[in-house]
C-alpha cells in the first residue's frame, strides 16, 4: 500500500512565535493516523520547528534548496545545511519557484539529483498553467516536466520521491480541479512513470494533489484511487483546517 501524505507548505508566512504556537496546536490536535504529516515552515524557523516537534510524529520539510554544497550563492541554502539541522525532506519545483524565480526543468533536475544523492526525500511539484489546460495541452506539459527533471534518475532513487501535482490555475485562486480531474491526471502521471520505469515504481510512488485543498473538498479528492494525499497551502496555516484535512485522508 502506498504511503498517504498530508504536507503543509507555509510559504512566506509565520514569525517564530506564530510558528511555535501553530505547531503546538497541531501537535495537541493531531488525529491518530497512518498518514505521514509534514510541515514546511520558512527557513529561519526550521530549527525552532524541529525543537517544537521533537516528541511529535510530524515531520519538518524545507521549501527549497540549492544544488551546490557551498559557495558564493548569496541567500541560498544547501542540502548539507538542512541535514545538519536534521531536515531531510525538501520541496522542489513548486509553481511559485518556477513562475516567480525562473526555475527551469534543468535547474530542478540538478536540485533533485543533489537531494537524492544526499538521501533526502523530495516532494517534487509540477503542473500546468490555465492556458495550457484550456488548450488541452496539460498532459503534454506534465509529461515534459516529469521527463526533464526526474527520468534520468536511477530506479533506486524513486523510493525517496513524492510527486505533487499542482494545477497552477487552482493555486490561491479559490478554484479547484474536480475530484474527477484530479484522478484523471494522477492516473496519467502513474502511467507515465510506469512507461519510463516500471509498474512497481509507478504503483509505489505517492502522488499528492496540490490545488486549493480545504476541509470541505479534501475527502472527495482523497477518495480517488490514485490520489495519495495533498500538498496544502493556505489551509495548512490554520490548525483546525489542517487537522480536518488530515482526518479526511
Amino acid at each position: 500500500m502506498r504511503t498517504k501524505i498530508v504536507a503543509g507548505n507555509w510559504k512566506m508566512n509565520k514569525t517564530l512565535e506564530e510558528t511555535e504556537i501553530l505547531l503546538a496546536e497541531l501537535s495537541a490536535k493531531l488525529p491518530d493516523t497512518n498518514a505521514e504529516v509534514i510541515v514546511a515552515p520558512t527557513f529561519v524557523n526550521l530549527v525552532a520547528a524541529q525543537r517544537s516537534l521533537q516528541s511529535s510524529t510530524i515531520q519538518v520539510a524545507a521549501q527549497n534548496m540549492h544544488f551546490e554544497d557551498s559557495g558564493a550563492f548569496t541567500g541560498e541554502i544547501s542540502a548539507e545545511m538542512l541535514l545538519n539541522i536534521e531536515v531531510d525532506v525538501v520541496i522542489i519545483g513548486h509553481s511559485e519557484r518556477r513562475a516567480l524565480f525562473g526555475e527551469t526543468d534543468e535547474l530542478l533536475a540538478k536540485k533533485v539529483k543533489t537531494a537524492i544523492d544526499k538521501n533526502m526525500k523530495v516532494i517534487f511539484c509540477f503542473g500546468e498553467e490555465l492556458e495550457e489546460r484550456k488548450s488541452e495541452n496539460h498532459f503534454a506539459v506534465v509529461e515534459s516536466q516529469l521527463k526533464n527533471a526526474l527520468f534520468d534518475l536511477d530506479a533506486s532513487a524513486w523510493k525517496n520521491i513524492v510527486l505533487a501535482y499542482e494545477p497552477v490555475w487552482a493555486i490561491g485562486t479559490g478554484e479547484t480541479a474536480s475530484p474527477e480531474q484530479a484522478q484523471e491526471m494522477h492516473a496519467f502521471i502513474r502511467k507515465t512513470v510506469s512507461e519510463a520505469y516500471n509498474t512497481s515504481i509507478a504503483d509505489g510512488v505517492p502522488i499528492l494533489y496540490g490545488g486549493s485543498v480545504k476541509p470541505g473538498n479534501a475527502g472527495d479528492i482523497f477518495s480517488k484511487p490514485d490520489v495519495d494525499g495533498g500538498l496544502i497551502g493556505g489551509a495548512s496555516l490554520k490548525a483546525d483546517d489542517f487537522v480536518d484535512i488530515i482526518k479526511a485522508i
